[in-house]
């Protein structure tokens, strides 16, 4: 690879290239299409899996479509009328509730970390280090990511030398690049110390059981206790966020997913009175549209219903 490949490869995210290379080859070997496409064939495709993919799922595809013919120097066909039209469509022909990870609530995060943090205790008493280890990793990655509202991603790609922890006050993270960061200027993330629930400790903790000096701070851990030189992978937090929420105790904890950490932190946040504007900061939304999916809508019958039970 040379210097200008290297560098093209680098442009585009690891998960975006790898979700674009399904796509296309989803296209091409299990639909049968063929590349260099047409529009007509697009909206064949389109056409064809309107009923079996989502209007999200196929806008991706044929945004892949769109950079491969693009990357080969060829003309874009998912820019033709024909195949926008039959995109609008098939969005007009099944309308979808847009799904979403229950927000995991503040009630929810304190009893789960306190029971994290007794198990840990006791397993560490007992000379149990492989569950000493795990606890204390999960109690970290659940307040870290609670607190700073982090993405799956973001949690996997935090690394031990791009920390710094100020006693009393609370460390920064930094992330060389994250998903609304296009122009990979790199972002502090600032995660404060608290006198409760304190995400801090909670990572110093882990920290110093795991003897973590650099690398990722959250990896797997065998059933001897031996922490793992790589970091976790993304699709792994999802099941290990329902996991730790089942064994602790929370209901329906398949109904959470990795999103339920910046869900619940978002509607924790805007019902302890922060602005919006202050919030798309603090978590890294760029505009306001982002933020309303995550944000529950307010009950505007809640007060009357409350008083109103007997």
């Amino acid at each position: 690879m040379n210097n200008v490949d290297h560098y093209l490869y680098a442009a585009t995210r690891e998960n975006t290239r790898k979700s674009y290379q399904a796509a296309v080859r989803h296209f091409e070997v299990e639909w049968g299409g063929f590349l260099p496409a047409t529009a007509n064939s697009v909206a064949r495709y389109l056409a064809d899996h309107a009923e079996l993919l989502s209007a999200n799922t196929l806008r991706q595809r044929l945004a892949a479509l769109g950079q491969w013919h693009i990357n080969q120097g060829f003309p874009d066909p998912t820019k033709a009328p024909i195949v926008r039209n039959v995109f609008r469509g098939i969005r007009a022909s099944h309308p979808l509730q847009e799904k979403q990870a229950k927000p995991l609530l503040l009630a929810e995060v304190e009893q789960v970390a306190i029971s994290l943090s007794t198990a840990a205790a006791q397993a560490q008493e007992m000379g149990d280090r492989p569950l000493s280890l795990r606890l204390k990793r999960n109690h970290a990655l659940l307040l870290i990511g609670f607190w700073r509202g982090f993405r799956a991603d973001e949690l996997t790609r935090l690394a031990v030398e791009s920390i710094s922890v100020t006693p009393g006050e609370g460390m920064i993270c930094y992330l060389p690049h994250t998903k609304g960061d296009r122009q990979y200027r790199g972002t502090p993330f600032k995660v404060p110390a608290l006198a409760k629930l304190c995400p801090v400790s909670a990572y110093q903790d882990w920290q110093n059981a795991a003897q973590l000096e650099e690398g990722p701070v959250f990896r797997a851990i065998d059933r001897w206790g031996h922490v793992g030189e790589r970091g976790m992978h993304v699709d792994s937090i999802g099941p290990l966020l329902r996991s730790i929420l089942s064994e602790n105790g929370v209901v329906s904890s398949e109904l959470y997913s990795s999103h339920s950490l910046r869900r619940g932190f978002a509607n924790w946040a805007i019902s302890s009175g922060w602005d919006i504007k202050t919030l798309m900061s603090y978590v890294g939304w760029k505009d306001v549209q982002s933020a309303a999916r995550y944000v529950d809508a307010a009950d505007p019958f809640r007060n009357h219903l409350l008083s109103s039970v007997s």
